[in-house]
């Protein structure tokens, strides 16, 4: 918990992107997950063309990790504004 923390930016304010993505976290993940899923489906498209099941389970994992990454940093940014360190703007 505390290292994932840390790799989001522990105590310092956060950048604008950071802001952003916080704000939108189902957003974020799903511009992230689509061109994933599309590759993917390019990828399974050598075996099997007709069959996307292996773009919707890689565009979904994607799309889970994306989106927890995205959680965590609004719930880092709701702690730094509880403890006074960043005033939210």
């Amino acid at each position: 918990m505390w290292a994932l923390d840390r790799a989001l930016g522990g105590q310092r304010p956060p950048t604008r992107i950071q802001k952003s993505v916080a704000r939108h976290p189902i957003g974020t993940s799903l511009f992230i997950a689509v061109p994933f899923a599309l590759f993917f489906w390019a990828l399974a498209g050598a075996d099997d063309p007709g069959d996307p099941f292996a773009a919707v389970v890689g565009g979904l994992a994607i799309e889970l990790v994306f989106g927890l990454t995205a959680y965590s940093e609004r719930l880092r940014q709701r702690r730094l504004k509880r403890l006074g360190l960043w005033n939210g703007s």
